[in-house]
């Protein structure tokens, strides 16, 4: 077996010299070598011809050489691409991600750029183009010549040919200003360029770290320091440095057949125009991202026996990372064989270690042929599963995962703050290592299934009646929620006394059914149309099961169903569990997290995790309120896409909220825990919470479907009038009952105030597009819509309120001037004129 890929540098006038070890060729240490005097003297004449140097005039004898996809030569300072002709007009897709950054810039990892480019000869110069498949058309139709016009492909850079390689098939061009230029397309995005005030490149303090050859791709690394009025950080610089990795990847010649999306399926996806169409209009093909996968015995496969791939998808774990967590990572990415199981294949994900050096010293996990779990030394509290995605046809080319070691500090928090009430394991600042790795396992899974085409499905979580949740019997078999791709993180219903129930997902029936639905081969379908009668049946086979359905993820959820960090059918049964959870973890913390000869930075943390706990409860509760369920169906199913939350359950949000939000929270205020950790804050804490339900509540969006549902079914819908209604009730309890307003209440109540008053100025945040669909925004104008005019009439209630309550006397001077106070924040508010 050949091995080949990334060989290290040579000088020029070197070659790789060929050793046989056990039966395997392997390229071996530098040798000498001697050009062909046909190809010279081709060469000379070649470039002596076009007015180009001679080859060995380039790329000189001091060259340090690398071979791969292209041979990347660097001569001192320069750096130089041997393109051979068989690659110009190939696609190639070229990712920018950043390596390493400043706080505030973004993390490693990150893309800021994904573009599909080509190299393209012309004359004496080479053209990069960017290529676009957003408007497509079948190169067989008439129409093909239009589309191909109206796109055509801009050029990112142009570069002299400085030679002509010895085999009068390649051209020497040098790349060093496409990476110490300011070339947009492979620099800091636009968004960031904005926000830092950005003025232009400094090319005196940006350079080349190094550029990598490998068979099917090249990696290139360089630093950019932009001149910024307002960097985020070391804002004494007045400017921000960051290393960026481009990454070119060929893109294979023909592209795999590819899946039309569903979104009742969900999947990462890649869309075009299609102008070849027999439509009266324009259309949009969207197709799913995936691996290719197809059965090395299509006989076999389609007696129905579960067969391997011809190519399985391969994940090998970085040499960083360390050994104790190898295992759980690598159980991770196999939990997925069972999920492609259903999709008829065995065997189709396999985990390994990566080879030795000795065993193959050319093995790089920048190499494009293999996929890595990147280990990353990094506070960051974070895992991600990108993908490189073949445009044309959504394949999958490879994936690397980004695992920062920090990550095991957010797993210590949630599964310390979600279970610690009822699982000894999760009693300490400081877990077993059989118990982190079993979450390190749980990550694992989830980020492979990210790069296996999968994205969140924040609905998933809702299929399970709150009350299964504390069987064991039903976790033991279920998890936690349909699918690991869900936010459904540690099992917080469980209480006291359930004994063996399940503490966090797996790889659930959802997962199963969506992996089974992208990846089983169709094969008497030879197009994704001929595809689509078959994969309707496969969605239809499970009509109004919710354990099958997929949940979009919002960034403001208007579907209670869907929302992150969830678990079961009801947010205001599951929180009140979590709640009581809660409060028995409270009087603990100062034990649990106890050790001789520290200080309390621990107790702290879990404090501050326990309070984000509680809002987490608060926001899965107020979603409820002008919510609606988002459930998706094509024509030949029955029933409504979208329905508003019914009334009842809205009036039991509110109610919740009441006595679990706008209640001061007392058992939060444990004095044992405060004195330990400030001097100071409870009161602003607890404000800031209270603040933020409020604000959320209120939201305009919010606000807008109350009124549209109550206007197209009047009989049954929550009206805004009875939200602002009940609200008040729960804010302002002190005004029927005679009782005093404590510190966190006469807070609460100005921050009521000032979010009307908000309400009766401001209008609503411009979001539009695919970004409002996203959040969850519902777009309405404030000024000329029913809002304006409820706040002021809720307003004036309250006023009459005040003064009826004032007249009747007050038990303490405090809230005698509190409510004062409000009167004139009101009139200031209804007469801006007073203020």
């Amino acid at each position: 077996m050949v091995k080949s890929g990334f060989a290290g540098f040579c000088s020029k006038g070197l070659k790789m010299g060929i050793v046989l070890i056990g039966g395997s060729v392997l390229l071996s240490a530098c040798a000498a070598s001697k050009s062909s005097p046909t190809a010279s003297d081709s060469s000379k004449k070649e470039n002596g011809k076009n007015g180009m140097k001679p080859y060995k005039e380039v790329v000189t004898s001091s060259a340090e050489t690398q071979e791969g996809m292209f041979h990347v030569h660097k001569v001192e300072d320069k750096f130089l691409f041997e393109i051979p002709d068989s690659l110009f007009n190939r696609d190639m897709f070229l990712v920018t991600r950043i390596a390493k950054t400043a706080e505030g810039i973004g993390y490693g990892g990150e893309s800021l750029n994904e573009q599909v480019v080509r190299w393209d000869k012309k004359d004496k110069k080479v053209l990069l183009r960017m290529v676009s498949y957003n408007n497509v058309a079948n190169d067989s139709l008439p129409i093909y010549e239009s589309v191909k016009s109206s796109n055509f492909e801009p050029i990112l850079m142009s570069f002299d040919i400085k030679a002509i390689g010895t085999d009068s098939a390649s051209a020497v061009i040098d790349v060093t200003e496409l990476f110490t230029k300011d070339v947009m397309a492979i620099g800091l995005d636009d968004r960031r360029r904005k926000s830092f005030k950005i003025s232009t490149l400094d090319e005196s303090r940006s350079m080349i770290e190094s550029i990598r050859s490998f068979p099917t791709n090249v990696e290139a690394r360089n630093v950019l320091t932009y001149k910024a009025t307002e960097p985020p950080t070391n804002a004494r610089t007045g400017a921000i440095s960051l290393e960026i990795n481009n990454s070119m990847v060929l893109l294979p010649k023909e592209p795999m057949q590819a899946r039309l999306f569903d979104q009742r399926v969900g999947f990462f996806n890649v869309s075009q125009v299609d102008y070849g169409m027999d439509a009266q209009k324009a259309t949009k093909r969207t197709y799913i991202a995936r691996w290719r996968l197809e059965p090395s015995d299509m006989e076999a496969f389609e007696r129905g026996e579960l067969v391997e791939p011809k190519k399985p998808i391969v994940y090998y774990i970085d040499p960083a990372t360390p050994e104790k967590w190898r295992p759980y990572l690598k159980q991770g990415i196999e939990d997925w064989q069972e999920a492609f199981e259903a999709a008829g294949f065995k065997n189709a994900i396999i985990a390994k270690d990566p080879p030795t050096a000795e065993e193959d010293p050319d093995w790089s996990p920048e190499d494009a042929r293999y996929s890595v779990v990147r280990y990353f030394a990094s506070d960051i509290q974070n895992a991600y599963g990108p993908s490189v995605k073949d445009p044309r046809s959504g394949e999958i080319i490879e994936s690397d995962i980004g695992w920062y070691h920090n990550v095991m500090n957010l797993l210590r928090n949630w599964y310390f703050v979600q279970t610690a009430a009822i699982n000894p394991d999760a009693r300490s600042v400081k877990f077993d290592d059989e118990v982190m790795g079993e979450l390190v396992r749980f990550v694992s899974s989830h980020e492979v299934g990210h790069t296996l085409g999968l994205p969140h499905n924040m609905g998933a979580s809702s299929a399970y009646p709150v009350d299964s949740l504390r069987s064991a019997t039903f976790t033991e078999k279920m998890g936690t929620a349909p699918s690991i791709m869900d936010y459904a993180r540690f099992n917080y219903i469980a209480q006291p006394g359930d004994e063996g129930v399940a503490m966090m997902p797996k790889i659930g029936i959802y997962d199963k059914h969506a992996v089974r639905w992208g990846y089983r081969p169709i094969p008497e379908a030879n197009t994704p149309d001929e595809e689509k009668e078959t994969l309707n049946a496969w969605i239809r086979e499970h009509d109004g099961d919710l354990m099958y359905r997929f949940g979009r993820q919002m960034g403001n959820p208007m579907d209670p169903s869907a929302q992150t960090e969830d678990l079961g059918d009801d947010a205001m049964k599951a929180s009140a569990y979590g709640i009581a959870n809660l409060k028995r973890i409270v009087p603990n913390l100062i034990e649990w997290t106890a050790e001789d000869g520290k200080n309390y930075d621990d107790l702290e943390e879990m404090y501050n995790q326990v309070l984000g706990q509680w809002n987490r409860y608060m926001g899965h509760v107020k979603s409820n309120v002008g919510g609606v369920y988002e459930f998706y169906k094509s024509y030949d199913q029955e029933g409504e896409v979208y329905e508003p939350v019914p009334k009842e359950k809205q009036k039991e949000a509110i109610t919740f909220l009441s006595d679990e939000a706008f209640q001061t929270p007392e058992w939060l205020i444990d004095t044992d825990i405060l004195r330990r950790i400030e001097s100071a804050g409870t009161i602003e804490r607890i404000r800031r919470s209270q603040e933020t339900i409020l604000k959320n509540l209120l939201d305009p969006s919010r606000m807008a479907r109350i009124i549209e549902a109550s206007t197209i079914s009047p009989d049954d819908a929550y009206t805004l009038p009875e939200m602002f209604g009940d609200l008040r009730k729960g804010i302002w309890t002190e005004l029927s009952n005679g009782q005093g307003i404590d510190t966190y209440r006469r807070n609460l109540q100005r921050a009521h105030l000032d979010r009307l008053a908000f309400l009766m100025k401001e209008d609503q945040a411009e979001i539009s597009g695919r970004m409002a669909g996203f959040m969850g925004v519902t777009t309405v104008n404030v000024s000329q819509s029913d809002i304006r005019p409820m706040v002021r009439g809720e307003l004036k209630s309250l006023q009459s309120e005040i003064k009826r309550s004032l007249n009747n006397g007050r038990r303490d001077q405090m809230s005698r001037y509190h409510l004062e106070d409000a009167l004139e924040r009101i009139d200031a508010i209804l007469d801006p004129r007073k203020s």
